[in-house]
């Protein structure tokens, strides 16, 4: 559905909204992609999290981040952020640019109780250290997160042990992904079109398809798409959220508001 977020930056939501309130341990995915700067130039100006991870990829653009833990990093096409937000962390991530493309991903990622009040953490990563593997079919991934086809993402996985991965299909070929039992996981359209399962659904662009439980997704394309792979431990956890918190009690909640009114992030 379309929606808006920090500054007035216009975004698709995908997971996050009533057709799709969350699928655990994913608690959002906004996808953007606007060339008229007044749907982005405002960015997403300084704001706090606690209790989850934040996840930005880029496709196309160049987006500042900075940090209360004194982390900054320069965020281009091919690139990822990232950041446990653990018990606390003030952040913004504004744009480097005043005109052309800004594309690209945030993807909201719960933390397990015991884990939601580490320090906050950031990882930067830059295009050239995401590797990509050849998936068969005439189908490559780049690996962001987790293992695919025996190359490992750059990303230092957490508790939910996460899969994010960023593939290209050729058209008239299909590949078969092996998944962790277990995991849920979905797959998010933003090219072309998808071919999803056996027997194949199709998905066009700017569609999500969420898959069932099994060891193995089979994805193919008629004409060729580009899409989006995650896949997470499910947590089954109590939630409790509100704005940029996330927690598992209303008390712990209204802990984490009391905590950044007094300064304490």
């Amino acid at each position: 559905m379309p929606a808006s977020d920090g500054a007035g930056v216009k975004l698709k939501r995908i997971i996050g909204q009533p057709a799709l309130p969350d699928l655990d341990p994913f608690l959002m995915l906004d996808a953007f992609g606007f060339d008229d700067p007044k749907a982005y130039i405002a960015g997403f100006p300084s704001h706090p999290h606690r209790g989850f991870e934040t996840v930005t990829y880029m496709l196309a653009g160049r987006m500042r981040h900075r940090d209360s833990a004194g982390n900054e990093g320069l965020l281009g096409p091919g690139s990822v952020q990232w950041m446990t937000a653990g018990r606390g962390i003030v952040h913004s991530e504004m744009p480097e640019q005043d005109e052309g493309l800004m594309q690209g991903f945030q993807l909201w990622v719960n933390l397990p109780a015991k884990h939601k009040l580490v320090p906050p953490r950031y990882q930067d990563i830059a295009a050239d250290r995401v590797p990509e593997v050849d998936l068969g079919g005439g189908a490559r991934a780049k690996v962001l997160a987790g293992e695919i086809g025996g190359v490992r993402g750059p990303v230092d996985p957490g508790a939910t042990q996460p899969i994010f991965i960023d593939v290209t299909l050729a058209a008239a070929g299909a590949a078969r992904i092996p998944l962790p039992e277990g995991h849920n996981a979905f797959v998010y359209v933003f090219e072309g079109e998808a071919e999803v399962g056996e027997p194949g659904e199709r998905l066009a662009t700017g569609r999500v398809g969420v898959l069932s439980q099994g060891e193995e997704v089979v994805l193919g394309s008629k004409g060729g798409g580009r899409l989006i792979l995650v896949a997470g431990k499910p947590l089954r956890e109590p939630v409790a959220k509100y704005g940029p918190f996330v927690m598992n009690t209303q008390t712990e909640l209204q802990q984490a508001f009391e905590d950044f009114r007094a300064g304490r992030f």
